[in-house]
This record gives structure tokens, sequence and C-alpha cells, in this order.
């Protein structure tokens, strides 16, 4: 079962939007041309399509989750212009073959390369890349691991129901051992560049509540029935920061786009 199990709702509603500025650095990295085909993996909602929608017109996009690839087709069809294919696949990453002879300009792994079998999955993409293409790995930081004084009392509320360590699903996450840098310097894709893109995010209550039951550490199904009694408690730790349900967020998308280089 995936991580994400029941958590679709949720996570189509409230996770963030890719910014128009990573977007812009992700279609300056790829190669020009036509058909221009993009490889979105742990495309969940498909958050990561619908923002590139417009500059790639052959897209895969694969997940675990049945009911995100069925969000995804939802939320795209619609939005796609009507000459691009779109192809979603339920599958893991270490698994995948794209068709025979089809290989991406670029490849996108945003808000999950830490799920991944990470050399596994780089050592397969050599084959399915073109030779000019890229790999891009992207994240913002989630409430979990960000620093505004209202996540904080966030996190200090989810520690107090589910303990101090990250949950992640029934179990408990496992930090990276090496940074993403790293992991593509030890990969085929290994010249490497690293791209900062800063991000102001205004939060209500009930968005924020939305958002942490789309995630891993904090889905409703690991508070049981106390799920009502969590929701409470992090309403009233946030009214300490805000007369107006009003929560400015600093945040920042790193992403590291690696090619092909010396092996």
């Amino acid at each position: 079962m995936s991580l994400f199990h029941g958590t679709v709702g949720f996570y189509r509603q409230f996770r963030p939007d890719i910014p128009a500025e990573v977007a812009d650095v992700l279609d300056a990295v790829a190669p020009a041309g036509s058909p221009r085909r993009l490889l979105d993996i742990g495309t969940g909602t498909g958050l990561v399509v619908e923002a590139l929608r417009g500059r790639f017109d052959d897209i895969l996009a694969i997940d675990p989750d049945p009911e995100m690839l069925s969000a995804a087709e939802s939320a795209l069809r619609p939005r796609l212009p009507a000459d691009a294919q779109l192809r979603l696949h339920e599958a893991r990453a270490e698994e995948f073959t794209p068709p025979p002879e089809w290989q991406a300009d670029l490849v996108t792994i945003c808000r999950t390369f830490h799920w991944l079998d990470q050399d596994t999955v780089l050592t397969r993409l050599h084959a399915q890349v073109s030779p000019e293409g890229a790999v891009a790995i992207l994240a913002d930081k989630s409430f979990w691991v960000a620093s505004n004084d209202w996540e904080l009392a966030v996190r200090a509320v989810i520690e107090d129901f589910l303990g101090e360590q990250r949950r992640a699903g029934e179990g408990a996450f496992q930090e990276q051992r090496r940074p993403d840098l790293q992991v593509l310097r030890d990969s085929p894709f290994n010249q490497v560049e690293e791209h900062t893109v800063p991000v102001s995010r205004t939060w209500t209550a009930n968005s924020i509540l939305g958002y942490l039951h789309s995630t891993s550490f904090a889905e409703p199904e690991l508070f049981g029935d106390r799920l009502s009694e969590f929701d409470s408690a992090i309403r009233t730790a946030l009214a300490s920061y805000s007369d107006t349900d009003t929560f400015i967020e600093d945040n920042e998308f790193l992403i590291h786009i690696g090619r092909r280089g010396q092996a």
C-alpha cells in the first residue's frame, strides 16, 4: 500500500503548486525540439506536469498510487494543449521502462527522491534519457523541517500526538545518507548544477491542516479516533501567531540538475 493511501483529496487541494519560476528553470535545462519529451517520476496528482504544460508535447508520468494517477488524469487532461500526448502509468520508478526507443529530454523527480532507491533509479535512467537530456531533482521544505515560528509550533503538536520521530505512514522516516547533490555526482548524471528559487506563501488554518493531512507524517489514519482532537490542537497553536488566520511562509525550492559527464 502507498505511503500516501487515502490522502489524495488533501494532496490535490492543499499541496502547493510548482511556482512559475521553478518551471522556467526546468524548461531552460531541457533541449529544444519536437517531440519534446518529459518523464515525471512520482507525479502524484500531476503538479509538475501542470506547471510545465505547453512546454513538452510528449509526457510520461508515473506513480505507484492508482488514486493519485486518477486525480492527475482528471486534473491534467482538460488543461493540456490538444496536441500534447499524456500517458500515465502505475509503476515504481525502480521498475519502470518507457516504450521502445522513447527517451526523455527532461526527467523530473519532485518531492519524492527521498522515497526512491536512488542509485537504482539513476542507473536505469541512463538508458531512458536522451544524450543531451537532463535529470532534475527538486523539492521545497516541508513543515517538518521549516523554521518559521508557527511551523515549529505545528511540528510540536505533531510530536505531542505521534512522538518526536518523524513518521512515514505506519513506519519511521529514514534520513538520506547522502545529499541529493552527491547522489547525482555518483551517478551517470554527474555534471551537476544547483538552483535555488525563493518562495513566499500565505496559509490559513484550514489549508495548513489540509496540507498536513496530505503528508506521510500527519496523514489522518495516523491519529485514529484522536483526529478531531489533533485538528483542534493545531488550530489552538496557530491562533497564538495570527489574529487574522493568515500565516506567511518563507520557503525555497532547491533544484539539482544532472547531465551526463565523465564516468
